[in-house]
């Protein structure tokens, strides 16, 4: 069974009798009878898109520092430019000169430079992200990426190409690496199998030859048997072997490496004699190790969340240089982790691309769908799509991010110091109204200039 759509694991899982199924996953093989055992709302399926709007309506709303600061400093101004104005009647100015002083406190009042800081900001890191493929659907969804502490990924799809490839050709005696891709591909040519399949293509890019297979029988949860040439052949894994006396110790060892290594290794025999193994896995992406390298060095965290198997989980873990690796999980205890995360304290981004992913991507605070191969669910339920499937460009995601924020925080304290200065030179009579006037534009003007550097 083809398991990935809930569970993330991209190689399918033998299922016997008695064993559990769940809806919206496919079989590759064969035919079963099933009984169904949960239907409607409690399907593993429902249950994902429950959790899904369950934390949708829990994520709590961004403050927006602006408009906290507008909102005391506005009436603050209000009041000072009373008070100034009473103060120079009391000490016996004219009522005009008083009046003069209240209204150059009023007009460094005006919020419209504190009201463009975040905005301007905001529009042009949007714009930035978007040139280099990151796209933001919200100005909260920047603010908080920019804040991220732990950057929790899944594997399958992620940080690896999804999709299971040839990586280890080990002949044995009497073979070579092509006469064994040979056999294998010709043996495997008629199985449905993914990890066939990764074969055969192996075997086409190589520009190696096939000889048809006759007899062809699939042997579930072992593996093929065919005829080839007039003589026996058969792949699977090392329990087949072993059962036809054919498993040699050397054989048996490599097969238990490359296991170790999070691969799975495929045995094959022709005419009776071992004729040597092929590893097959989901291989980590060529910039998964940069991603991950650059993260380390901002100083943020990385967790992987993955239903794979905790073998293969732990050696792209190791692989990579993860801080942690969490296996086995299902969609709601990939939400718990993450919640386990938020409660102490930490501001964490989650980054998938499956259906299964879609819970833990609406819970995080900022969800990161990958565009090019992630699903609709997972792409609808993010706050942040990278358009391709470089896991790259979340580094380059979180700087942009990280510097918009800074330019929006300069915005605010250069337009608060200079209107203070202002204020304080106003209400002495120091500064007239258009000093005030030329002050207030020239922080807009300043504002939007400094938000450019975020290009």
């Amino acid at each position: 069974m083809d398991e990935s759509a809930l569970t993330g694991e991209s190689i399918p899982v033998d299922k016997a009798q008695g064993s559990a199924v769940s809806a919206a996953t496919l079989n590759q093989n064969g035919f079963l009878t099933c009984e169904a055992t949960r239907v409607g709302e409690d399907t593993t399926l429902s249950q994902i898109i429950e959790t899904v709007e369950n934390a949708a309506a829990t994520k709590a709303p961004i403050a927006k520092i602006a408009d906290k600061v507008s909102g005391v400093f506005v009436p603050a101004v209000m009041a000072i430019a009373l008070v100034a104005g009473a103060a120079w009647l009391i000490s016996g100015r004219p009522f005009s000169f008083a009046l003069a002083r209240a209204i150059s406190v009023l007009v460094i009042s005006c919020p419209c430079a504190l009201g463009l800081a975040t905005p301007v900001a905001i529009m042009v890191g949007s714009g930035v992200g978007a040139k280099h493929g990151v796209l933001f659907k919200t100005a909260s969804a920047l603010e908080q990426t920019g804040k991220t502490q732990i950057v929790v990924l899944d594997k399958t799809g992620t940080l690896t190409k999804g999709k299971p490839q040839v990586t280890d050709i080990l002949p044995a005696s009497g073979y070579d690496a092509d006469s064994l891709l040979r056999l294998a591909a010709s043996l495997e040519s008629k199985s449905e199998h993914p990890l066939a399949a990764a074969i055969t293509r192996r075997a086409g890019e190589s520009n190696v030859e096939t000889d048809e297979a006759q007899g062809f029988t699939a042997l579930p949860g072992h593996g093929v048997r065919a005829e080839i040439n007039g003589k026996t052949a058969i792949g699977g894994n090392a329990a087949l072997i072993k059962s036809k006396g054919m498993l040699d110790a050397d054989m048996k060892t490599l097969g238990e490496r490359l296991a170790d290594e999070g691969k799975t290794p495929l045995y094959f025999a022709f005419d009776g004699r071992i004729a040597g193994i092929i590893a097959v896995a989901d291989v980590v992406k060529e910039d998964s190790g940069q991603a991950i390298s650059e993260l380390k060095n901002m100083g943020i965290r990385t967790v992987m969340l993955t239903g794979d198997n905790e073998r293969v989980a732990q050696a792209v873990g190791e692989q990579l240089g993860l801080s942690a690796v969490h296996a086995k999980l299902l969609p709601s205890q990939k939400v718990e982790r993450v919640e386990e995360l938020l409660g102490e304290g930490n501001k964490v981004a989650f980054v998938g691309d499956g259906i299964n992913d879609a819970p833990v991507l609406t819970r995080a605070d900022v969800g990161i769908a990958m565009g090019a191969m992630g699903s609709d669910a997972a792409i609808e339920s993010a706050d942040i799509v990278l358009m391709d499937d470089k896991i790259s460009k979340l580094p380059t995601a979180i700087k942009i991010a990280r510097k918009t924020m800074r330019i929006v925080n300069e915005n605010i304290w250069i337009a608060l110091a200079v209107k203070v200065i202002i204020l304080v030179l106003s209400a002495f009579g120091i500064a007239d109204m258009w000093i005030a006037v030329f002050g207030d534009v020239g922080v807009l003007i300043l504002a939007v200039l400094n938000a450019m550097r975020a290009m």
